[in-house]
């Protein structure tokens, strides 16, 4: 038998039939249905794309494998050079002497400052004849000098490339001239061009000269982007018959920076295609966010036993997450303060961490510092607090 006090007439039905088919007709995809392109496919043995600011790989291939890096190398050499002038360990003015072992005779096997041997060229003057024209005398000349002999400066170059988090590294020369031990992988490079643009900012835009005339002879960047993308500042081509053709490059457009690695091409031309084709994708799926400001009370958790009841704290520097592009509203950041803090505290010390997710993943991590000091309270006043600790825990 139907019961028939309890069914709907059929026009309301019919209306919300109705309303449910307009419903699902208008409502559009959230962001985080937004599919991204794929990277593009490329003819190379390695290749890693990342961003500046959060060290985040957008794409790679075979980016942890030590392969021959070629003049890539030389990206370590100039940035020893960088740091002791940034030390002052070095003087732009220094001259440094060119030894017979250095002295590059011009061959086809290799590339030339075309430094005089037995004379001497300044420090600046040799960073340039690094950089711009690949000098693998300039490299050897400034190995020798700074280290005694080019094994030496290796020493220095390996102990460098381990402070970095170079993990898949190893030199064996101050040039990236063929060695059956010298080895680095793409993720290793990025890393180290990273270091470049971050600690060597006095010094960085040697990367983007286009040419440098020394004793008499001009010689142009092998960069073949430098020339026809405005946006790219950097960094190092090189090429053996062993490593192939091989490209380090960094981007700025607008205020997002990405560097490209690119090892193992076929020709010059190739590895600048493959290069323009990873920022162009990289660019155009990704953004940078910064949803938290360096220097901002974040929050004000209890302190015990100091002289202050509460703390401010924030960060250090802006937090910065790389995500897909058009999908900033979705991202949040989750404060995480770490269980009982107690005085004294330091201005700086850890205190927890802000996590940034977006659909629930983790998109990065920074630590949460102290803004402020906090001395601690006097004897009776720490006894005090302890006292109403006890009954407040004894209830």
């Amino acid at each position: 038998m139907n019961n028939i006090g309890s069914a709907k007439p059929r026009w309301k039905i019919a209306i919300a039939v109705f309303t449910a088919c307009f419903t699902a007709s208008v409502v559009t995809p959230t962001l985080a249905a937004i599919a991204i392109a794929p990277a593009p496919t490329l003819e190379n043995t390695a290749y890693v794309v990342m961003d500046f600011e959060s060290g985040r790989i957008l794409s790679q291939v075979n980016a942890e494998q030590p392969l021959p890096p070629a003049s890539l190398t030389k990206m370590m050499t100039s940035y020893i050079v960088e740091q002791a002038l940034k030390t002052g360990r070095l003087k732009p003015t220094d001259m440094v002497s060119v030894s017979e072992n250095a002295w590059c005779r011009g061959t086809n096997a290799e590339s030339c400052m075309y430094l005089p041997v037995h004379g001497s060229a300044s420090v600046i003057d040799i960073l340039r004849g690094i950089i711009v024209q690949s000098g693998n005398d300039a490299s050897k000349a400034i190995a020798e000098h700074m280290a005694g002999s080019e094994a030496s400066f290796a020493v220095l170059m390996n102990k460098e490339a381990e402070r970095l988090g170079m993990k898949n590294t190893h030199f064996a020369n101050a040039t990236g001239l063929p060695d059956p031990t010298h080895r680095a992988s793409a993720h290793d490079l990025a890393l180290l061009a990273r270091a470049i643009i971050r600690d060597s900012s006095d010094y960085y835009k040697i990367y983007s000269e286009k040419e440098f005339k020394y004793n008499g002879i001009k010689q142009g960047n092998r960069n073949a982007l430098l020339y026809t993308d405005s946006s790219v500042d950097g960094l190092k081509t090189g090429h053996t018959a062993e490593a192939g053709f091989c490209l380090t490059a960094s981007s700025k457009r607008n205020d997002m920076r990405l560097i490209s690695v690119i090892m193992g091409a076929k020709s010059m031309q190739a590895r600048a295609d493959q290069t323009r084709a990873l920022f162009n994708w990289g660019f155009g799926s990704f953004e940078d966010v910064r949803p938290v400001a360096a220097n901002v009370s974040l929050a004000t958790p209890k302190v015990r036993f100091g002289k202050a009841d509460v703390v401010n704290v924030g960060l250090l520097a802006p937090m910065v997450a790389t995500i897909p592009r058009g999908q900033a509203a979705n991202v949040k950041t989750d404060i995480q303060l770490t269980p009982g803090i107690t005085a004294p505290i330091a201005k700086g010390a850890v205190l927890g961490k802000v996590v940034i997710t977006l659909d629930g993943q983790s998109h990065g991590e920074q630590a949460l510092v102290a803004l402020e000091p906090v001395e601690e309270a006097g004897f009776f006043a720490r006894l005090w607090q302890r006292i109403k600790e006890f009954f407040s825990s004894s209830k």
